[in-house]
């Protein structure tokens, strides 16, 4: 598994999809995914010179991410799973973004650990734009009035908005609802598109693309010790 290489890839493909839309590559953020993979593959993807990060579990970025933080002081994680309320303490104090805000309670919780520390990671508000039931995520019929809580009520540092496309479903239709629903809301960022549908993601938008099949090969099973 050659990382830099598959950097190397993925960049281009992006870069590509970026200029055939007429938009500048440097408007997208590559998010690399490492979810399930260990330190080593992590430092090949920052020697190859990426810096932004996403992992899906709190208790396994715990273990992997504060002294790689503390070494590499230009790294930035971003959290792409749900976050449970009773974690948010841990998740403000390590990540420098929370993609999926998707509820009052956790807005809530958020603005009064935010307010406790002085620390204010960007938050994205996560949009079920395929109204499954199995994933979290606010409707798209409640993302007006839930952005305007967050921002007005809660004083969160919202930026932008983020969603899963149904897998059984053209991403496209999903996408372009994200972007529709995040400039209807003033919102700049949109953070969608993954290992397979990146390029579709960045004709319609995207700012960050996570991705981490492309970059790191097939995932392991998290057992919850560090790997």
């Amino acid at each position: 598994m050659n990382v830099a290489a598959n950097l190397a890839q993925v960049r281009a493909r992006i870069a590509a999809a970026a200029r055939a839309c007429g938009r500048d590559p440097r408007e997208i953020t590559l998010v690399a995914v490492t979810k399930t993979h260990g330190e080593a593959k992590i430092r090949a993807a920052i020697a190859a010179g990426n810096l932004v990060f996403g992992e899906n579990r709190v208790q396994e970025a715990e273990e992997k991410w504060p002294a790689l933080k503390a070494e590499f002081p230009g790294v930035r994680l971003h959290l792409i799973g749900p976050l449970q309320s009773n974690k948010v303490k841990r998740a403000v104090l390590l990540f420098d973004a929370i993609e999926t805000v998707d509820r009052p309670k956790l807005a809530r919780a958020l603005a009064e650990e935010m307010a406790r520390t002085g620390r204010r990671p960007a938050c994205f508000i996560e949009v079920n734009t395929g109204e499954e039931a199995q994933k979290s995520g606010v409707r798209p019929a409640e993302i007006d009035a839930f952005a305007r809580e967050c921002r007005e009520t809660y004083n969160l540092p919202v930026e932008g908005l983020m969603c899963i496309p149904p897998a059984d479903e053209e991403p496209s239709l999903h996408f372009g609802l994200l972007a529709e629903m995040a400039r209807r809301n003033g919102l700049r960022q949109l953070s969608m598109g993954m290992s397979a549908d990146f390029e579709i993601a960045v004709a319609f938008g995207a700012t960050h693309v996570r991705i981490g099949t492309a970059i790191f090969g097939p995932r392991p099973s998290f057992t919850g010790e560090k790997k």
